[in-house]
């Protein structure tokens, strides 16, 4: 296996500035462009430099693959999570600019290794364990390649791919990098965080990729489909339960603990005992407030985020039914209960039902139900319900308590951090969070 050049979606405007630092060749007619760049949609056709271009798909090479760059201004990042915002960004590889929707799409095109030096300095913190940094590159690598094995499998499959089924009273939906049809993968949290050369990045993380170079998570003779959330919130979940209903026997649930593989006592799909779990504090790796190794693992912009672990969120009825209205297009009413129907074996809410005074509807999966409670993202959906100041069954009041931050499925980055700290290998780490797994050389850098 050679190591793979991957198209990765950074953005998509209507008008973009960009700038070459050095020479790259239009691979259309071998013209060469240097400096400030403005490519825009204009009467339907592409403008570059106020020029309008015949051919919808215009791709730059740089003459200097080693040395050159270019920067995009206003790229944006954290796409409707609560620290969403602009900023300028510069990347390696060739660029590639595709009409789209009458919006120009920005991909860039790079050798994997280089893309996993950026992805690990953007998911953490340049300055984390050489032991995370190595467990993070290839949980990163496997993934990816997991993803364009599945995409090549889907596009070849006559069976349509369905994340969206509906009733009529009920809504479910999960999201994945199925979403994404000209590209391998794309640049923000949807699939991993790309920022390019944006980033510091350290030689130890050039080191970590480096010195794990075509090395790969395997089960059963496959890539394994590793996933990673900040922080599990002290269990982990399965892959099923938040994405299609397929079960990947190394994504199991289990206990951030030195006690790999041990669950709670009790069952969290039952609600009584998901109530519990999640109103406590139980011990686990990621249960820390250790602001040296919260700052591996999280960038500036992640540490304005304060609780993680356990959290709460309270809305008065008029912003939650306001918020579920505009969320779902649905009017509700008022808002009378938000209740579980289902639960992951992390305590995570799979389906939940929205009962108004005009209408009750179910929703899920995970990610859905957290979009529809949150302006951005919940920072999970394992939690509770308290409503308060009931008045002829409308409460005025609710509370959300809830635990962890993301999915669950997989690494938990916070977690692992600790588990660097204290001293675990890559290894050790890895095979803490992929039950069952193997390590596999499959090229060389």
């Amino acid at each position: 296996m050679e190591q793979p050049r991957l198209k990765i979606g950074i953005m998509s405007e209507t008008l973009i500035n960009f700038c070459f630092r050095e020479e790259y060749v239009l691979n259309t007619n071998g013209a060469t462009y240097f400096g400030d760049q403005v490519i825009r949609i204009d009467e339907g056709k592409i403008n570059l430099n106020g020029k309008f271009m015949e051919d919808e798909d215009l791709c730059f090479i740089p003459v200097s693959e080693t040395t050159a760059s270019f920067e995009l201004s206003g790229v944006t990042i954290g796409v409707q999570f609560h620290w969403e915002r602009k900023e300028n960004q510069q990347f390696k590889g060739a660029v590639q600019f595709l009409k789209e929707d009458n919006k120009i799409l920005v991909i860039n095109i790079l050798p994997l290794e280089d893309y996993l030096i950026s992805v690990i300095s953007s998911e953490m913190s340049a300055t984390s364990s050489l032991e995370l940094l190595k467990a993070h590159a290839i949980i990163s690598r496997s993934w990816l390649i997991a993803q364009v094995v599945k995409g090549k499998e889907l596009g070849q499959s006559e069976k349509k791919y369905q994340t969206i089924f509906q009733s009529e009273g009920e809504y479910i939906r999960w999201y994945d990098r199925e979403d994404h049809q000209l590209f391998d993968v794309c640049a923000d949290d949807h699939c991993q965080r790309y920022q390019g050369i944006t980033r510091q990045t350290s030689s130890l993380v050039e080191k970590a990729v480096t010195e794990t170079s075509g090395l790969l998570l395997m089960h059963d003779g496959h890539v394994c489909d590793a996933r990673f959330s900040k922080n599990c919130g002290g269990i982990t979940e399965t892959f099923e339960k938040v994405w299609e209903p397929i079960v990947h026997p190394y994504l199991k649930t289990l206990r951030d603990t030195h006690q790999a593989g041990i669950g709670t006592e009790e069952d969290l799909t039952q609600e009584r005992f998901a109530e519990k779990w999640i109103r406590t504090s139980p011990q686990a790796f990621c249960n820390t407030t250790d602001h040296k190794v919260l700052s591996q693992v999280l960038n500036d912009y992640d540490q304005e985020t304060v609780d993680f672990y356990r959290w709460k969120v309270t809305y008065s009825q008029s912003e939650l039914s306001t918020l579920i209205s505009r969320k779902t297009g649905y009017n509700f009413g008022d808002i009378l209960d938000l209740v579980p129907i289902e639960r992951g074996h992390s305590g995570r809410i799979i389906k939940l039902e929205i009962t108004g005074t005009l209408k009750k509807m179910v929703f899920g999966k995970e990610l859905e139900i957290r979009k529809i409670l949150s302006n951005t993202h919940l920072y999970s959906s394992a939690f509770v319900v308290d409503r308060y100041e009931i008045s002829n069954e409308i409460p005025a009041k609710f509370v959300l308590t809830g635990a962890g931050w993301g999915h669950g499925v997989g690494l938990c980055q916070i977690g692992a951090a600790m588990m660097g700290e204290k001293g675990y290998s890559y290894e050790e780490i890895l095979m803490h969070y992929f039950v069952g797994a193997g390590l596999k050389k499959s090229y060389e850098r």
